[in-house]
């Protein structure tokens, strides 16, 4: 046991040494000797988050027909979490016992004006308080959801595990609102969504496991819940979460749908998908993540899929001290390459081998080199991430060629 401990140790030691040193995540206020659960995201780590978001965004909101995106101020009214409970029960136990409110209380205001606000700690309320709004924009019918991706704010007693838990963090979420008679259907419905998103993203769901939560450890507006956990280095966590919200909210809102068909007045019931950015991105790192040996060096690498890898190719001149490749490369490969994903880097920086492990360590998915045969027959070397196998691909069939691999 303890050397399986150790192992794990010494694999999320990898992790956060790779992604500060690769640009992905910094820890937060560091030449001030940091903030403990605040994190930086560097270069590319913003690209995996955005990858990420987009992707997620594509597939519940835009791909969809009966999903309305909201972006909701982070700042309230007081009363939104007086009235969903959360002022008085949004709490841990601290070791004497008593209960400490993990939300972050501020002022709204000045002097004797000023009002008590919290910096919200989950996305879902400012879906409910807007749900009226949405009806009255929209006139959906039921089934239908709300989806916001945003930051949520907890005054953890303990953060810990680099980016698992933290004090600022971002939430994907959707309120989806339904009959009281089919709660369970779309439940049901929901976690296949769910599971299947976390594989488009690479998520490795050997790892994944379904956790139905007891009664006494469920949120207080919870009829049921599920949690998705994963095998992460420092245990069995949770990933994602399912739950039934009931009527809950917006009862407590005080806020009705009606059926414009019918002419029927009813609260609607809540399920609600859960998916943390944060704990997304740690887990897909954390599947991709692998080791072996390439030309008889010991190699780390970054196994994203194509869909979510913060740079989908590097262009890369053979030698940077000569011109005419330094030239093809930047105007003939690169540029339009840039131009159609975006997601292109030029890197002429040390010979080709070092290129290739830092951008194996980036997680990007092919390099491209141009060398003295490109001068003459427009052909480069496209070599895979994975299996470090090399092609022969025509200049103006690039573009083709990624699109088929993405």
């Amino acid at each position: 046991m303890k050397e399986k401990n150790t192992e794990n140790n010494d694999l999320m030691e990898k992790i956060v040494s790779l992604c500060k040193r690769r640009g992905f995540i910094f820890q937060g206020s560091e030449i001030y000797g940091g903030l403990a659960g605040t994190y930086d995201w560097g270069h590319f780590g913003v690209a995996l988050k955005n990858n990420i978001k987009q992707n997620w965004w594509k597939k519940f909101v835009d791909g969809r027909r009966d999903m309305y995106g909201i972006d909701a101020s982070i700042l309230m009214n007081g009363k939104v979490w007086e009235v969903s409970g959360h002022v008085a029960g949004f709490s841990d136990p601290l070791e004497n016992g008593k209960q400490f409110n993990v939300m972050f209380k501020t002022q709204v205001g000045a002097g004797e004006e000023a009002t008590t606000s919290y910096l919200r700690p989950e996305t879902a309320q400012g879906m409910f308080v807007n749900f009226k709004n949405t009806v009255d924009a929209f006139h959906p019918k039921l089934p239908f959801g709300m989806a916001q991706i945003g930051k949520a704010f907890r005054n953890e007693i303990a953060p810990r595990d680099f980016i698992f838990r933290q004090r600022e963090f971002e939430q994907m979420e959707i309120e989806y609102f339904t009959r009281e008679s089919d709660w369970e259907k779309y439940f049901e419905y929901w976690k296949g969504e769910m599971l299947d998103w976390m594989e488009e993203v690479g998520i490795d769901m050997a790892k994944v496991h379904e956790l139905e939560v007891p009664k006494e450890d469920r949120a207080h507006y919870s009829s049921r819940t599920i949690d998705f956990e994963f095998d992460y280095p420092f245990g069995k966590k949770e990933l994602f979460g399912l739950a039934y919200r009931t009527d809950f909210d917006l009862k407590n809102h005080k806020l009705e749908y009606v059926d414009e068909e019918e002419g029927e007045k009813m609260v609607p019931h809540v399920i609600e998908p859960t998916f943390g950015v944060d704990r997304a991105i740690l887990a897909t790192i954390l599947s991709a993540y692998s080791e072996d040996e390439k030309d008889g060096e010991a190699r780390a690498y970054l196994k994203f899929k194509p869909n979510i890898a913060p740079v989908i190719c590097a262009i890369s001149p053979l030698l940077k001290n000569k011109p005419e490749l330094v030239e093809y490369a930047n105007t003939k490969v690169y540029a339009p390459l840039k131009a159609e994903f975006g997601r292109v880097i030029f890197d002429d920086n040390g010979n080709i081998g070092k290129r290739y492990r830092r951008q194996d360590e980036i997680g990007t998915p092919f390099c491209i080199v141009i060398d003295f045969d490109t001068l003459s027959d427009d052909t480069v070397t496209v070599r895979n991430r994975d299996t470090g196998e090399q092609e022969r691909v025509k200049v103006a069939e690039l573009i083709k060629f990624i699109k088929n691999k993405i």
